[in-house]
């Protein structure tokens, strides 16, 4: 499990953050401000300088993802979906989907990630939004299930992108599953989705991507977990 930031860190990361990115809005998603970058690699680089550390984990923290803008507008225009759930957000990013879930009237809302930086980039991204989500630097994908067994739903977005990642949200996924948690997934079709797993909600056009993702529109699923394949 990753350490949270030290009352002494969370300034370091409050600088770097602001530094690199600036309030903005998504076109699929405008009700939501985010400290977004401009550029993947110039973000990267100053973080990296900023820090005095080399070899960090990308900068997912400041950027709004297809799947998760595809989520977070599910959501939003869905609330009855979400409304006096518990919710947690895994491999939260800039915090985008948990945002949307504590707008849409979730009960509770965590966001987890493994970067320090993501969850100082969530922390600060609720207070722009003036709403309460519990942002956590922490890998609970190495749990037995939600670290809380009041948890009623998972949400997680953009995070089939590898396939040692994907295969541990999946068996995290049914972990939860197993204890009746229901599941939302956001994402475009990446290399490792389990689609034969997934059942499709609705789809979006998500555009601004061209930067992230070498093209300006994907058409964009959320998903719901069918049963375990055992």
């Amino acid at each position: 499990m990753a350490p949270e930031p030290s009352e002494q860190q969370e300034p370091a990361l409050l600088a770097v953050i602001l530094a690199n990115t600036r309030p903005s809005a998504t076109a699929l998603v405008p009700e939501i401000l985010l400290h977004l970058g401009s550029e993947p690699i110039s973000v990267w680089q100053q973080t990296e300088l900023a820090t005095g550390r080399t070899g960090l984990d990308p900068p997912f923290w400041a950027f709004a993802w297809a799947g998760g803008q595809a989520l977070a507008r599910y959501l939003l225009d869905q609330p009855e979906k979400i409304q006096n759930q518990r919710v947690i957000d895994i491999a939260s990013g800039s915090g985008l989907v948990a945002i949307a879930a504590a707008r849409a009237g979730a009960l509770s809302v965590t966001a987890y990630d493994v970067d320090p930086l993501a969850a100082a980039a969530i922390a600060i991204n609720a207070r722009v939004n003036d709403v309460s989500v519990a942002a956590v630097c922490a890998d609970v994908l190495s749990g037995d299930g939600p670290p809380s067994r009041a948890t009623s739903l998972v949400l997680v977005a953009d995070a089939f992108y590898d396939r040692e990642l994907a295969e541990k949200v999946m068996r995290f996924l049914d972990r939860c599953c197993d204890r009746g948690v229901a599941v939302l997934i956001g994402d475009f079709g990446r290399t490792y989705l389990p689609r034969s797993r997934l059942v499709p909600l609705a789809s979006y056009d998500v555009s601004g991507l061209s930067v992230l993702e070498g093209t300006d529109v994907k058409r964009t699923t959320v998903w719901t977990l069918a049963g375990p394949d055992r």
